[in-house]
């Protein structure tokens, strides 16, 4: 019986010592490091944006105006196609920011004034309007971004900037006095404002396309002084557009650049002792 207790203390000693020799030979755990999370929509990006005009003016306005009563029948542009880029900054998922410049394409304008004049036998004549209009327009924007579902994003925001307002080959035309003016091309600058409105959706976590609608108020625009057919240049006397606005609808694309990142809760490791 002796050797026999002898025999098994023996076993356990070994058995004991080639335990601690392989837990020595063991690496050390592994530090916890806590995984990164998804990024996060924050940083510089970068926006294109294509679209169509459709535009309006309030009212046309002319020193020969104060002359006759005068009314305008009608006004109206044709749509007209327009493309920008900006750079800008998302702050967070509700807010973000951008700078845009965008060149507006030529509308054609179309016109019809009524005024009156006795010595017509119908007592009043008609002059017709031609012409059309282009700008170029710079906004800085702010947008709210109202909450993610399923990768889509409505949007709201506002604009405040500049306009360029041109008009090109303005003419007029009295058919019933069979009298022709027309006028060389004038810009100016103008106070813009716009308000913003659409969704996004999220083709990846750093690129986004946007569709949108916006109201952009663009000022007054003018043309050259008038000129008649038969070359009397009518001084101070351009034909005046006066506020401008459209109702444009966009395609935008945003480019996030980079991008931070939300560390994930650290996963705890479960080790046997």
């Amino acid at each position: 019986m002796g050797d026999i207790k002898s025999l098994a203390l023996a076993a356990g000693l070994i058995v004991s010592s080639a335990s601690v020799t392989i837990a020595a030979d063991l690496p050390a755990p592994a530090p916890i490091v806590p995984l990164r999370g998804p990024i996060e929509p924050a940083g510089f990006y970068l926006r294109g944006d294509i679209g169509f005009s459709n535009q309006e003016v309030e009212r046309l306005d002319n020193a020969l105006y104060s002359l006759a009563p005068t009314a305008n029948l009608s006004r109206g542009f044709d749509a007209a196609p327009f493309g920008g880029f900006g750079i800008g900054y998302k702050f967070n998922s509700w807010i973000r920011t951008d700078l845009t410049v965008e060149y507006r394409a030529r509308a054609n304008f179309k016109g019809l004034d009524r005024y009156v004049d006795p010595t017509l036998p119908t007592g009043f004549g008609t002059d017709e309007y031609h012409g059309s209009k282009s700008e170029w327009v710079g906004l800085a924007n702010v947008y709210f971004d109202l909450g993610n579902w399923w990768s889509f994003t409505p949007f709201v925001g506002v604009g405040i900037g500049t306009a360029y307002n041109t008009i090109s080959n303005f003419r007029d035309t009295n058919i019933t006095t069979a009298g022709v003016a027309y006028a060389p091309s004038a810009s100016m600058w103008n106070l813009a404002w716009a308000l913003h409105a659409g969704v996004a959706y999220d083709v990846t976590p750093n690129f986004a396309i946007e569709f949108g609608y916006r109201y952009l108020a663009l000022g007054d625009a003018r043309s050259g002084d008038l000129t008649t057919y038969n070359g009397v240049n009518l001084i101070n006397n351009p034909m005046v557009f006066r506020n401008l606005t459209s109702h444009d609808f966009k395609l935008g694309f945003r480019w996030l650049l980079g991008g931070d990142y939300a560390p994930a809760p650290p996963v705890a490791v479960m080790r046997r002792g």
